[in-house]
């Protein structure tokens, strides 16, 4: 089975969720220009250590990610607590894969990618069902 296959899998019959995905997909594109930009001129340009700046980096794009995604993908209102929420959990995620790439003496390039894979699954599922989740 196909990467497609089992992506559509995943979003069976759901059409919802799969244009908040695109939108949030989108919305990432930006928001891993910007990750990526900081943190190499941190890292490479500063010297900073890969975990310190990719949490920086991270600060910068979370940001925007959080008001873009709260407008443009869940259409909900971006309050204190949410963005609390959200970029607490994505920030330890961050600098946890910063201190696993500098233990394991990684490439900036591999953290970069690794984090902005993880980042776009996981983000996008812990937005959806928990930070911007639809309380009925």
């Amino acid at each position: 089975m196909g990467g497609a296959s089992v992506f559509s899998l995943a979003f069976c019959g759901n059409y919802m969720l799969m244009q908040r995905f695109s939108r949030y997909l989108s919305v990432g594109v930006v928001n891993t220009l910007l990750h990526w930009i900081v943190f190499l001129l941190l890292n490479l340009g500063v010297g900073i250590a890969q975990s310190w700046s990719n949490l920086l980096a991270f600060a910068v794009a979370v940001t925007f990610s959080f008001f873009a995604n709260a407008r443009f993908t869940f259409q909900a209102k971006a309050t204190p607590l949410k963005y609390l929420l959200f970029t607490s959990a994505m920030g330890g995620l961050s600098f946890l894969v910063g201190v696993v790439s500098d233990a394991l003496a990684l490439a900036p390039l591999i953290t970069l990618v690794v984090f902005s894979g993880l980042s776009l699954v996981l983000g996008f599922a812990y937005s959806h069902w928990f930070v911007f989740k639809e309380r009925t």
